[in-house]
């Protein structure tokens, strides 16, 4: 395939459908190996424990429910992602095909909206890790004062800053590479959460928890005790909690099967993700409660780091740590895998011309994104240090920020899949089901869910309290960051009009 360097962009003779090959590793990941990587990115370990206070502090008893209610949007999207992926498998995945459905406009700043969930989130990874690193050592050397460490600002920033430039350079060295470290660190962490769950029944069942609460299918019922508020903001944050499953789909030019293997890949992650976080919320609930005081889930003491307040009670003196070290395997593992969708998203930007053509280089030997990848790393360093000057509760604000976001770019790429299919939605049973009504069910839900938040957000009280002229700081953090890239995209469309104008990446349907 010849391409054409004019200047800032990059144009190639593309094949019918517009796509252009990126120059990445072929065949490289199969079906369970994608699963692996999206649930890594996923990061179980660290989700539950960031947001598990968050959704309690709304919906109190109803977390079983708000995880199903949040996983229903993701799974339904997840059959789009499928359906797209099956017909043009991209690495820029939600950037190409909403570029497809619905033009240049609406894929730029989708793609947008997804480089800039995946910048916030891993500031949010690597804070994550550094607050589990020192509780960690704290643990093994008998020596709380170390846990401490963790919120002395400037060794909190430049304990992150490092965690996250070795997770760049893991980035880097290729997918086999991620590939490997993500069986070992993925299967400690699922062991020891499920070590967890177990255990904290066992206490139930013992009658030797603080709650000891008694099990009530009640919890998974979203229609009763909740109000319209509580609701959002509770799926607010179980959106948040199964972002990164479709890491599996921007692998789509590195899979054995490109057509077919990220899209089952996706569907296994989102399935495994939504049984261990039922399991572990039943075991957490029925052990500690949701009440304020103590080891209650609903503590404000508690509600960063639920973990860090469960793991001694729960696993004992000595198992304990084996939890914190789960946690920081998680956000290392995640840390390490929310590079790959970001950069494959800002190197397909770079190929179609949507970026600078820098942005398209691949390693010559490791086959990755390199530059994007670097971008990628300096970005989350700089977000992480200017949002924790700004808000002494970095990690609420980005949580509650990260779901205005993943709305955004997951509730586009559900409406491209209705729009890019349309002239065979109706043809047969399977078209209808799963390039419309799923597509469109999931699309409605996560766009509510998106305006919702958007209001929510501009109130301090819904966030860390922290503000700017009187505006929450996760408005700014969420919507904010959309409004920042519309600006970049009519900065960009004057610089280089090429992709704008449809010259490398061409609006097209499904024939």
């Amino acid at each position: 395939m010849s391409t054409i360097d004019n200047g800032d962009t990059v144009t190639a003779e593309p094949p019918a459908d517009g796509r252009v090959s990126k120059g990445l590793a072929e065949g490289k990941v199969g079906t369970f190996a994608g699963a692996v990587l999206g649930i890594s990115c996923v990061a179980p370990g660290y989700t539950l424990t960031a947001s598990i206070g968050l959704i309690v502090a709304a919906v109190g008893l109803k977390m079983p429910a708000i995880f199903i209610a949040g996983f229903i949007p993701m799974f339904l999207t997840a059959y789009a992602y499928r359906e797209l992926n099956a017909k043009a498998p991209d690495c820029g995945a939600s950037f190409t095909w909403s570029t497809k459905a619905f033009g240049s406009y609406v894929g730029w700043i989708c793609g947008w909206g997804m480089v800039a969930a995946t910048i916030i989130v891993l500031s949010n990874l690597a804070a994550i890790a550094v607050e589990f690193f020192y509780l960690f050592i704290a643990q093994i050397a008998d020596s709380p004062n170390i846990a401490d460490l963790a919120n002395n600002k400037l060794i909190n920033i430049a304990t992150t800053l490092v965690f996250i430039a070795l997770a760049t350079l893991i980035a880097s060295r290729g997918i086999t590479t991620s590939e490997r470290l993500q069986y070992a660190l993925v299967g400690f962490q699922m062991i020891v959460l499920l070590a967890f769950a177990i255990a904290a029944l066992v206490h139930v069942a013992k009658h030797g928890s603080p709650a000891n609460l008694s099990f009530d299918f009640d919890w998974f019922n979203p229609f009763t005790g909740l109000t319209i508020s509580a609701f959002t903001i509770g799926v607010t944050g179980s959106i948040f909690a199964f972002w990164g499953w479709d890491t599996c789909l921007t692998l789509g030019e590195e899979s054995k099967d490109p057509t077919k293997v990220p899209g089952r890949a996706g569907l296994l992650c989102v399935i495994s993700i939504l049984l261990t976080y039922l399991l572990v919320a039943v075991a957490v609930m029925m052990y500690a409660g949701v009440g304020e005081q103590g080891l209650g889930l609903g503590n404000p003491d508690n509600a960063e780091n639920v973990f860090g307040a469960l793991a001694d009670p729960v696993l004992g003196k000595w198992a304990g740590p084996l939890l914190y070290l789960a946690v920081l395997a998680s956000s290392i593992a995640s840390l390490q895998t929310t590079f790959l969708p970001a950069a494959r998203t800002m190197l397909a930007m770079g190929a179609y011309g949507a970026f600078p053509k820098k942005f398209a280089e691949v390693h010559p030997k490791f086959l990755v994104p390199s530059f994007s990848t670097v971008v990628a790393g300096i970005a989350t360093a700089t977000f992480y240090t200017v949002v924790s000057l700004l808000s002494e509760r970095t990690l609420l604000d980005t949580i509650a920020a990260l779901g205005i976001m993943i709305c955004w770019y997951y509730g586009i790429t559900a409406f491209a899949c209705i729009w890019y299919f349309r002239n065979e939605l109706f043809t047969n049973a399977h078209n209808f089901a799963f390039r419309f009504l799923f597509p469109l069910l999931g699309g409605i839900m996560l766009a509510a869910v998106f305006v919702v938040s958007v209001r929510e957000s501009m109130n301090p009280d819904n966030g860390s309290g922290a503000s700017i002229g009187g505006v929450g700081l996760v408005f700014y953090m969420g919507f904010g960051v959309l409004l920042l890239g519309a600006v970049l995209m009519v900065v960009r469309r004057l610089r280089s009009p090429d992709f704008f104008m449809g010259r490398t990446l061409t609006r097209s349907s499904s024939r």
